[in-house]
């Protein structure tokens, strides 16, 4: 899966927590969430005094749900429950684990998920 259509995709499955996300789609989706936060963040610091987060905070807001969306089926793809995500709430130890298992090869064939995306 190429960038535009990991953005897209990660559109059209707005709030879809079902089924898997191969590392492609999830990797240019968090790619394309931190370019497009970053840019905001410095167009509300040169629009706006004292570095009110008008527009990043709104694309924040706008791209929630879809970033949790495209988490939890990544997490699918490694045969792990969406819910896995909380374990950031660890400090340090579960932001590692949490990359490493974003980062990892999807399970091969079908799991309780439903089908591997494009056979990665």
């Amino acid at each position: 899966m190429n960038f535009t259509e990991a953005v897209r995709s990660g559109f059209q499955n707005y709030a879809n927590f079902n089924g898997r996300a191969q590392r492609s789609a999830f990797w240019y989706w968090v790619l394309f969430s931190a370019v497009v936060g970053t840019v905001l963040t410095l167009v509300d610091s040169a629009m706006f005094d004292e570095g009110t987060p008008v527009l990043s905070g709104l694309f924040s807001l706008a791209t929630i749900i879809p970033n949790l969306a495209v988490g939890a089926r990544r997490l699918h793809d490694t045969d792990r429950s969406g819910w896995w995500q909380l374990i950031v709430l660890i400090p340090l130890i579960g932001i590692i684990v949490l990359i490493v298992w974003m980062a990892s090869r999807g399970k091969p064939g079908p799991n309780r998920f439903g089908e591997n995306p494009l056979g990665e």
